[in-house]
């Protein structure tokens, strides 16, 4: 996807911030859309569909966790990274359990939030506007979020639908923890493989017909996983 298609909001209730964080995105060749408030950029971001939303932690209105737990329950499935001077590990897994996508703390250099950016635009963003994937029984709709097993509709979370789509695009191929939190999760990101693995047994229970000796999400001992299709 061309950077001119990529539509990012910016909820951020400190102007200057905005105005810089707003340029350098823009400079990079990117849409922008900003909102002030959490109100405004609730929105904003439901009239608009971005495909990004940098959403400040701290906001007047509604704060940004509130934003966020209200956007994932309207559906929408965008990527949220949450900007924020919160840096203990208890907020940053509370961010998670509300459907922040990743993570950044201010004081932050302009040049990772850039990259941070470039990474989601580059993995989740160009990855789900994928044509379906037939596999087995099943078919994977990327784009919605859904898989079909045996004509029954089967919703998948955010993440879910990354970690399947990644795999079905390196079947038969060992992937390594590290390398599916880097696809799934993005740069910088401070999530364990602990809540990997949990997200795949969730998505096994979707997929397999017997999730505790799975056919196709197999595990590799000490190394990661690997989906297996002959």
């Amino acid at each position: 996807m061309d950077k001119s298609q990529v539509k990012i909001a910016i909820v951020e209730d400190d102007s200057n911030l905005r105005f810089l964080v707003s340029q350098r995105i823009q400079s990079e060749g990117y849409q922008v859309i900003e909102a002030a408030d959490g109100i405004s950029g609730e929105e904003i971001v439901l009239s608009e569909q971005p495909d990004v939303v940098l959403l400040d932690w701290m906001l007047p209105g509604k704060t940004g966790s509130e934003v966020c737990t209200s956007l994932r329950s309207k559906d929408y499935n965008g990527i949220i990274i949450m900007i924020t001077a919160k840096a203990q590990d208890i907020d940053k897994i509370d961010a998670y359990n509300f459907g922040v996508s990743d993570y950044i703390t201010k004081p932050f250099n302009m040049d990772v939030l850039v990259a941070l950016i470039a990474n989601k635009v580059t993995f989740v963003v160009n990855s789900e506007k994928t044509d379906v994937i037939r596999f087995a029984n099943m078919e994977h709709h990327p784009s919605i979020h859904m898989l079909m097993r045996d004509g029954k509709k089967i919703e998948l979370t955010i993440l879910e639908n990354r970690i399947l789509l990644y795999f079905l695009k390196n079947m038969n191929k060992v992937v390594n923890r590290d390398e599916l939190m880097m696809v799934v999760w993005g740069y910088n990101s401070d999530v364990n493989t602990r809540t990997l693995d949990m997200h795949i047994v969730r998505l096994r229970k979707k997929i397999e017909e017997n999730p505790e000796r799975p056919a196709y999400l197999q595990t590799v001992r000490g190394v990661g996983y690997k989906f297996c299709l002959e």
